[in-house]
């Protein structure tokens, strides 16, 4: 009896195994076929009902995908790829859209996801989960909301192994564009992710040092302003 209950637990924790890079490998395909550096391709994904329902069992493996309290790098990567792919699901059920607030206002805040069992919404998930838990301000550049204004969504999933390059990669490409630092006369209008979550960096003054460490141009800004955020969305052809 203990030999059969052994065998069976073996094949169900291989199944899970099986599930998990199933998820995983569609999601890696998917995002290289339809994401580049200049959005997401909505309109050709769209139709494409294979990989729409691609997506769709992405998701789903992230829904099924066992909990865990455990603070790592492994955590932090599932945490950043579940909302990117939730966020994608959701843009491509509503598309054609001129983004995540077209229409739906509470976008990021209806129980629209389900992420290992629970029900939760976007700004939950962000504000209450991830923040909180791995206090990582590069986050901020590695979720993707969909809209013109946000960090680009990277072509490949986030990867436990090597999680900090892609963290720094990220960092480096948003602060050296206009999108997250724009020089002025007077000094350089910001994204309104550093005035939002100015906390993450440290306040004002942690925000000119965070700029420091990853920008390769001028940092030591005498003024900041914040830019005005573009909600429309990210999309290309």
């Amino acid at each position: 009896m203990k030999t059969k209950l052994a065998a069976l637990l073996s094949l169900i924790a291989l199944s899970a195994s099986a599930l998990a890079a199933d998820w995983q490998a569609d999601y890696a395909r998917l995002l290289k076929k339809y994401v580049s550096s200049g959005g997401v391709k909505y309109a050709e994904w769209k139709a494409n009902a294979d990989d729409v329902n691609a997506l769709q069992g992405v998701v789903e493996g992230i829904a099924a995908a066992p909990a865990s309290r455990v603070k790592s790098k492994d955590q932090l990567a599932f945490h950043l790829n579940a909302y990117n792919a939730w966020i994608l699901r959701n843009i491509l059920a509503k598309y054609p859209t001129e983004g995540p607030l077209a229409g739906e206002p509470l976008f990021f805040h209806g129980n629209r996801i389900v992420i290992s069992g629970r029900k939760t919404s976007f700004d939950h998930f962000e504000q209450k989960v991830i923040r909180p838990t791995f206090k990582e301000p590069r986050i901020h550049f590695a979720l993707n909301c969909a809209s013109r204004s946000c960090p680009p969504l990277r072509s490949e999933p986030y990867d436990p192994a090597k999680l900090d390059a892609q963290l720094d990669e990220q960092t480096r490409l948003y602060v050296n564009s206009p999108l997250g630092v724009k020089p002025t006369a007077a000094g350089a209008a910001l994204s309104k992710i550093f005035d939002w979550y100015k906390e993450d960096f440290g306040g004002d003054g942690g925000v000119l040092v965070f700029l420091k460490k990853y920008r390769s141009g001028k940092s030591d800004f005498k003024k900041i302003s914040y830019q005005d955020y573009d909600w429309g969305l990210n999309e290309t052809k």
